[in-house]
């Protein structure tokens, strides 16, 4: 499926779901164009700015059928890409779908790999997440290739350490830090090789006559994430472990992130506007700085400070310092729009709003018999609304389903009538919290009543 023409009708058209990891060829070719700017939109015209967080060349248009400047308008220009602004022609809604991405002058390691617990970077590369922390955030060198030095492999080294070392060893070994360190490091594993030394180390344990517990227990984890990401290439491409350190970054779509105009006059925006705008800010300065050849020092703060904001935007509440909002509130980053009972999965994916059901606080109904529910008029009204449209019709009542609605609406006496009537053969289901066995979920003869609570 190209990117231009997506289809939407085709939500059905799959048989499973598999999450693997994104290869920076894969977050690429998700994307409608590189995010170059902070900016959202001009404020006094009001129209997203040009390669910024909003920008219509590389989101969609935000008029259906009509391009950016406004040269060409209508669907008989479906489909054109315009010359002046380079604006497609197309359907505003695309604004909920494009994406875009954030091409970065320094690789970043992802947050969810090397501070989840357990680190599945610690437990690949056999490193503590203390460590993990010293050689990402620029406080350590570690060591990638000892050559023919005494130096171990992955041993950590401070910045004395490493200068003495290089006096004595000059370019006879390889240390680095930060991002790039751990990409080399994860370059170098050799997944097959690492999966047999592991499952050789544990037999040998096993076969002493008094065993570590702990030493088998790593082991065994090491092993897992290590033959998980070895076997990964059955179902599907190969997960790669140094695609957990990032080379670009994926911009949602800008009507997931939106920014609105209040009465006021002021903006209302989504706090992930704000963490992009971080990154991309810090992530020019670093292009400038790397251009004007300034000193490693600097470099390396600006390198550790994208970290940070990159950490941020996925995961603002597993930083050491989350970046804070106007109310000294941490801001929402996309972990927080996932987990929980709010989150994408469980709100919208798993759990959906239904038609023709309702929602009420329950009371006690002694005047009712042991197969009835009090149901407020309002509630019935809604539920049953196909009904009584249909029989206001063949009553007469109303010559379209537009003026039953209407109808419905001005709760005219006839629609009452009709209510009576068909509740008597319409038993309601009713569920009461929490649902533990199947007696929460019963049928009961609903009792028209005043009021808002179900009886």
């Amino acid at each position: 499926m190209s990117n231009g023409d997506i289809n939407y009708d085709r939500i059905n058209d799959y048989g499973a779901v598999r999450i693997s990891l994104a290869s920076p060829h894969d977050i690429r070719s998700w994307s409608f164009g590189e995010v170059k700017k902070p900016e959202t939109i001009n404020y006094r015209t009001y129209r997203p700015e040009k390669d910024g967080l909003f920008c219509e060349r590389i989101f969609g248009p935000e008029k259906d059928w009509e391009c950016a400047c406004g040269k060409y308008r209508g669907m008989k220009y479906k489909g054109m890409i315009c010359d002046r602004c380079g604006v497609k022609v197309t359907h505003s809604r695309v604004r909920r779908k494009r994406m875009g991405h954030i091409e970065l002058a320094a690789p970043v390691v992802h947050i969810w790999f090397f501070k989840a617990m357990p680190s599945r970077l610690g437990t690949l590369l056999d490193m503590k997440t203390t460590s993990l922390e010293k050689i990402i955030y620029f406080q350590d060198y570690v060591v990638i290739d000892p050559g023919d030095t005494p130096l171990k492999k992955h041993q950590l080294l401070t910045e004395e350490d490493y200068r003495k070392a290089r006096e004595n060893y000059g370019d006879a070994f390889e240390a680095d830090m930060g991002a790039e360190a751990i990409k080399k490091m994860l370059e170098n594993l050799n997944l097959v090789e690492l999966a047999a030394e592991l499952r050789e180390k544990l037999d040998e344990e096993n076969r002493k006559d008094k065993p570590s517990k702990q030493k088998q227990r790593d082991l065994v984890k090491r092993l897992k994430v290590v033959e998980a990401l070895r076997d990964s290439g059955l179902g599907g491409p190969q997960n790669k472990p140094e695609w957990m350190v990032l080379e670009c970054i994926p911009v949602i779509p800008p009507d997931l992130r939106p920014l609105v105009l209040l009465d006021s006059g002021n903006f209302a925006t989504s706090d992930l506007n704000d963490l992009y705008r971080r990154i991309i800010n810090r992530n020019n300065r670093l292009k400038k700085l790397v251009d004007l050849n300034a000193p490693e020092v600097i470099i390396r703060n600006e390198k550790r400070m994208l970290q940070q904001s990159v950490d941020a935007l996925f995961d603002n509440n597993r930083c050491k310092r989350p970046v804070l909002g106007s109310s000294n509130r941490p801001l929402k980053s996309l972990t927080d729009m996932i987990k929980g009972k709010q989150g994408r999965f469980r709100e919208n994916l798993l759990g959906k709003r239904v038609d023709y059901s309702a929602r009420s606080v329950i009371v006690v109904g002694p005047d009712l018999k042991l197969h009835q529910c009090g149901l407020p008029k309002k509630i019935a009204l809604e539920l049953f609304q196909p009904f009584i449209i249909r029989r206001l019709k063949e009553l007469g009542h109303a010559d379209t389903i537009k003026s039953a609605k209407k109808m419905l609406e001005r709760k005219e006496e006839q629609v009452w009538d009709i209510l009576e009537e068909v509740i008597k053969n319409h038993p309601v289901l009713l569920n009461r919290a929490p649902t533990l066995h199947r007696m929460g979920i019963q049928a009961f003869e609903p009792v028209l009543i005043e009021g808002n609570a179900i009886r």
